[in-house]
């Protein structure tokens, strides 16, 4: 199936499509009409095929697109409106529904493969978090970001999470404080995506970047992204010993020593991703 086709919805459509180009799974969000609101039904499906894929051998590196105009639009408003009728106002649905996706977006960063996002368009709020959450990002020109929950009296949280991890400290507070959308080309630096490519490229751009890390060993892609998440939380002395220990279990691994071999032999290496 080629790239158009994939991302082309169909009369009842599911709400996540999948494919595989070679070694990489894409997923799409398929909900172009609601602006790809990530619905319980979407987060779930989400985090299922990401639970799929983190044991799938032949699935080096994922990509996440979208159908539509908006990459994603956050929550859907309405279906968390539709429980302030609950007897307690909506506050247990609210919290399972948070804790959910929080769930998820920890399966993108704790899955042991890369994880690219594809941004077409507007990411606000959650979808922002999901772009966030993501190892690396590619956007259209035409994409832009937010967090806007502000403008509605329910400032962006969960989001912050991801977005502080990713951008300076000023910049996502200006995000978070005035909600206004931020460009690709901002994005791009201030540290939120990797690249800005003209639209209609993102998702073949995308695909590039994550086939160029699964030619890669598959063991110290893994190792390596596990690390780099775990090391970033820490002070510096425990940084460097953390690292260290890594370094060392990474050098008693059968891919270093081909890996190294082939450097000093001027050869390509052959992973056994072990």
């Amino acid at each position: 199936m080629s790239i158009q086709a994939a991302r082309a919805p169909s009369p009842q459509s599911p709400i996540l499509l999948r494919e595989t180009i070679g070694s990489i799974a894409i997923i799409t969000l398929n909900r172009p009409a609601a602006r790809n609101s990530l619905t319980e039904a979407m987060i779930a499906g989400l985090h299922a095929e990401l639970n799929e894929i983190r044991d799938d051998k032949d699935v080096r590196g994922v990509v996440i697109a979208a159908n539509g105009p908006a990459f994603s639009a956050g929550h859907d408003m309405k279906e968390l409106t539709a429980h302030r009728t609950d007897p307690d106002r909506g506050r247990a649905y609210f919290a399972q529904l948070m804790n959910a996706c929080s769930a998820m977006m920890q399966a993108v960063v704790l899955l042991p493969k890369p994880v690219v996002a594809a941004v077409q368009g507007i990411a606000t709020a959650a979808g922002c978090q999901l772009v966030a959450s993501c190892d690396l990002a590619v956007a259209s020109e035409a994409a832009s970001f937010a967090t806007p929950g502000v403008d509605i009296g329910l400032f962006c949280s969960t989001p912050m999470v991801a977005l502080s991890r990713n951008v300076p400290r000023k910049q996502a507070m200006e995000m978070l404080l005035t909600g206004e959308p931020v460009p690709a080309e901002r994005a791009r630096e201030i540290g939120l995506v990797n690249r800005v490519v003209p639209a209609g490229t993102e998702l073949a751009a995308a695909l590039e970047l994550a086939q160029q890390v699964a030619l890669k060993s598959a063991y110290t892609v893994k190792l390596g992204k596990e690390a780099f998440y775990r090391q970033v939380e820490m002070n510096l002395a425990d940084a460097y010993r953390y690292a260290a220990e890594v370094m060392t279990e990474n050098m008693m691994a059968r891919d270093a020593e081909e890996g190294i071999g082939a450097f000093i032999e001027k050869r390509e290496p052959k992973w056994e991703d072990k």
